[in-house]
């Protein structure tokens, strides 16, 4: 076994400590999860190519997506056991099977739609999350949400055996102001009775099926925004609570940054701040709240990050789509594991400069290859591990396949390199194998894990073993993350 030699006046040395021995969380099979959205489903209006947003979605409509292509069972196949949900900005406007008479260009999910929808599911072995529709109401209606499109949905489904495992009504309620006007925000009360009309609508049909929410947008710097006008979480889980309405998940909605197509941006999406540590640490003041809001109202309910992208608005051109992008989404990874949540659900495998996969020829980018890597060798157990120095980001969990294995997540975000001393808990780990990532440059389109770089063969995913050096380092290079394979 060979050792890499570095300039000692080059790194600075890390101690990394933890308690290996007992797991602080248990993440679910499926916890790398992602999402389509229903404008790129359907065929609505998306962002590529959009410089600008209109009424809080993308500026060019798309056609609808096919999902009928073995290159893209392969590489959602490649990515192990998901949840694929199904919601976006324009779920709440979107028609089932038919538009109504004299409504020209309305976005509709037709019945061939969700037909392929469901196969797509079946054939990878995926499990389907959708948010339903809540509807385009006037301020005087809200909480009178009436369930006829959503029934026409459900029997359908019922109809045909479809499994759905996990539903949603409306998209992030809390922001509904920014897309259908001031005067449509539903207050969180009348949000609850909708819901627990929703939740017993759901389970008639499917029993089985776990009811989420209330799946609000939480902004850098501000959380929910507005108070009291769009911060309803508690109010929500309070009012739903004494309802005894059943809700199966908690989930929460976060970008830490925004893209220059944002109208607002609290923290913009730029090379320097997506590897900033304050801006990755703030994930976790939003997941500890939300904690404490389950523990209070629905104890039993599970915490989900309903959706996650690097940069609201379809990501940032340029940035989301290249190796810049794999740092904040390896520490949300860990740091949502370490912390309470169930499942990570990431926008989006398709679709946007924030996409794993580019839309139109889905050639997989550095975000995809870093996804592929963690479902590989994360494991679901969680472990606590600890870092004095806030530029290098670690997490433990158990090695995926293996009870007594580990594995040990290492993030560099600073350009030099740092030298991971294993100490405390962490002292008698054996560093098996390793597998580093970088880049030339942070704006690369293309990564490199142990030197070599990541792509397709003959349109086949590769092996982990093509990766496997015998060279190891404690070493982690600068802008770099690591996957260390510890016995």
């Amino acid at each position: 076994m060979g050792w890499l030699t570095v300039r000692p006046q080059a790194i600075k040395t890390v101690l990394v400590d933890g308690a290996l021995e007992d797991p602080i969380a248990r993440v679910d099979e499926r916890y790398l999860s992602f999402s389509i959205d229903i404008s790129v489903l359907a065929g609505g209006q998306w962002w590529e190519g959009s410089h600008k947003t209109h009424k809080g979605l993308g500026g060019l409509k798309v056609l609808p997506f096919n999902l009928y292509s073995a290159k893209l069972d392969h590489l959602t196949q490649g990515l192990g056991a998901s949840y694929l949900r199904v919601g976006g900005s324009e779920a709440d406007k979107i028609h089932y099977f038919t538009a109504p008479p004299g409504e020209v260009g309305s976005l509709v999910l037709t019945q061939s739609m969700w037909d392929g929808l469901h196969e797509y599911v079946d054939r990878n072995a995926l499990k389907l999350a959708f948010t339903f529709k809540y509807g385009l109401f006037k301020r005087s209606t809200h909480g009178d949400w009436q369930a006829n499109e959503v029934l026409t949905l459900l029997r359908y489904s019922q109809h045909k055996h479809y499994k759905i495992a996990v539903c949603e009504l409306g998209n992030e309620l809390n922001a509904y102001w920014a897309f259908h006007g001031l005067t449509s925000q539903p207050r969180a009360i009348k949000l609850a009775d909708d819901y627990a009309t929703f939740s017993q609508t759901v389970k008639a049909f499917l029993p089985e099926a776990k009811v989420i929410g209330p799946g609000s947008a939480f902004w850098p710097h501000l959380g929910e925004t507005i108070r009291p006008f769009s911060n309803i979480t508690a109010k929500f889980l309070a009012a739903s609570s004494k309802l005894h309405t059943a809700i199966d998940i908690i989930d929460w909605h976060y970008y830490p940054f925004q893209s220059q197509r944002s109208p607002v941006r609290t923290r913009r999406a730029t090379r320097t701040s997506m590897l900033h540590p304050k801006a990755l640490n703030e994930y976790k003041k939003y997941a500890q709240q939300l904690k404490r809001l389950r523990d209070t109202y629905y104890p039993s309910a599970q915490l989900w990050t309903g959706e996650s992208g690097s940069a609201q608005c379809g990501g940032e051109p340029k940035l989301s789509d290249r190796f810049a992008s794999c740092f904040w989404w390896a520490d949300q990874l860990g740091l949502g594991a370490a912390n309470g949540q169930q499942v990570m659900i990431r926008q989006s495998l398709v679709g946007g400069d924030y996409g794993l996969l580019e839309r139109l020829t889905l050639k997989p980018r550095p975000d995809y290859w870093l996804s592929w890597l963690w479902q590989q060798l994360m494991g679901q157990e969680v472990f606590s591990v600890t870092s004095p120095h806030a530029q290098l980001r670690v997490y433990c969990h158990s090695l995926a396949g293996s009870a007594a294995g580990r594995c040990l997540l290492l993030i560099n975000v600073s350009a030099k390199p740092c030298h991971a001393v294993l100490s405390g808990g962490c002292q008698a780990l054996v560093v098996d194998k390793q597998y580093t990532v970088t880049a030339k440059k942070i704006t690369s389109k293309k990564l490199q894990i142990n030197g070599i770089k990541a792509r397709l063969q003959k349109g086949q995913l590769p092996s982990l073993d093509r990766f496997s050096t015998d060279t190891l380092s404690l070493v982690i290079p600068a802008h770099a993350i690591a996957f260390w394979v510890c016995q």
